[in-house]
């Protein structure tokens, strides 16, 4: 049920507005009143109100200073601004203090509705924005507080700020993409695209289309122009995940992208200038790829910068404990299920365990003992379902 607050000292137009809202039977809106703007303060910070209708004009505490003060504070109630003085100035002035829209009193009433309702779909639609961004920082973070994690927070801490290329090396499964993104989003760059490529998936005759983009007719099936990867992370963050499975003539325009900072797509002639932090990613030895010619030397110096080692699970395992209760608690999140326990026992034995396959190996061992077992997790449960 959508919360409105009117923020009114004139008792009939505050009567009125809240007749006029509560005949919106549709809506099911939950309407508060403040008489001026000091009782406005009060209760947008005790309670969440979806939109607030402000009066610019009140005593004590106007309503430019009542939509500043809530700004300044982070709260994230939509303002709607009334006044019956209004000017263009004014509405500017309100507009830039982040003010939703501002309505001359008294009011057009299908002005007024149509407004409250693309105010309303704002609120809903920041709201999932907001959702959303958590559950991908859950998604995304490392979980554990082992050394040899923290030491790769700290790299991270210290990388992150700059622009510096950054080469993550680690086992398959480590968790080397949750630490290109944690460096993303520490950066200045945070604001600006994360654009991800798996370059062993993409085959050889297709990388550079999907890194350079294409112009239309440059091969047979170039139906339209296309933009390639670092055109689309202009401003933000590209990560180059298994970048050792790259083709050498792909590594040869990566490198000259990184030099020069441009790139041209296939079948194109202008150059086009790209400002893009490279981040890439290996499960492979780069320098024994180096000398069986498979990855270029010179390439190699460019991504390395920084060099970021993922430990694998097995050199980590005191963090076991903490990441099985994570992927107990989202696990059952995402079935919809009771989260269940899981004994000393149970968790000593996945302690003992070799895990090859590192975190994605645990998360996928979890979530078998889930489905299979009771209610609580057992030493038998692993020792049959591991």
């Amino acid at each position: 049920m959508p919360k409105i607050l009117l923020i009114e000292d004139e008792a009939s137009i505050r009567a009125v507005l809240k007749d006029i809202l509560k005949d919106q039977k549709e809506l099911k809106l939950e309407v508060d009143e403040a008489k001026d703007g000091m009782e406005a303060l009060a209760l947008l910070e005790a309670n969440q109100y979806d939109v607030a209708f402000c009066d610019i004009k009140m005593p004590k505490v106007d309503g430019m200073e009542v939509l500043q003060k809530t700004k300044e504070k982070g709260i994230g109630t939509t303002f709607i601004m009334i006044s019956a003085h209004g000017t263009t100035e004014m509405a500017v002035d309100a507009t830039k203090m982040g003010a939703y829209d501002f309505l001359q009193k008294p009011p057009d009433l299908n002005r007024l509705l149509i407004t409250l309702r693309n105010a309303l779909d704002k609120t809903l639609l920041t709201k999932e924005t907001k959702t959303l961004k958590k559950k991908i920082a859950v998604k995304y973070e490392m979980i554990g507080s082992s050394p040899a994690l923290q030491q790769v927070r700290e790299m991270i801490e210290k990388v992150a700020p700059t622009d510096a290329r950054v080469l993550v090396t680690g086992p398959n499964g480590s968790g080397k993409e949750l630490v290109a993104r944690a460096i993303h989003e520490q950066s200045n760059r945070a604001h600006g695209p994360f654009v991800e490529v798996n370059c062993a998936a993409i085959p050889s005759e297709l990388i550079e289309s999907e890194l350079f983009g294409h112009e239309k007719g440059s091969f047979t099936s170039a139906i339209k122009q296309k933009l390639g990867k670092f055109e689309q992370a202009d401003g933000g963050t590209l990560f180059l995940d298994e970048i050792g499975d790259m083709s050498l003539s792909a590594q040869a325009k990566v490198l000259r992208a990184l030099q020069e900072h441009k790139i041209t797509r296939v079948g194109g002639e202008k150059d086009i200038m790209v400002n893009v932090r490279i981040i890439a990613a290996t499960n492979k030895d780069l320098k024994k790829e180096i000398a069986e010619t498979h990855f270029r030397e010179d390439l190699y110096h460019r991504l390395s910068v920084i060099l970021i080692k993922v430990p694998s699970l097995n050199e980590r395992k005191e963090d076991i404990k903490e990441l099985t209760d994570r992927f107990l608690t989202t696990i059952a999140q995402e079935y919809g299920t009771k989260k269940k326990s899981i004994s000393e026992q149970a968790l000593k034995e996945l302690k003992n365990y070799n895990w090859t396959g590192n975190i994605r190996e645990l998360r996928n061992v979890v979530e078998r003992l889930i489905i299979m077992s009771a209610e609580s997790i057992e030493e038998s449960d692993v020792k049959k379902y591991l």
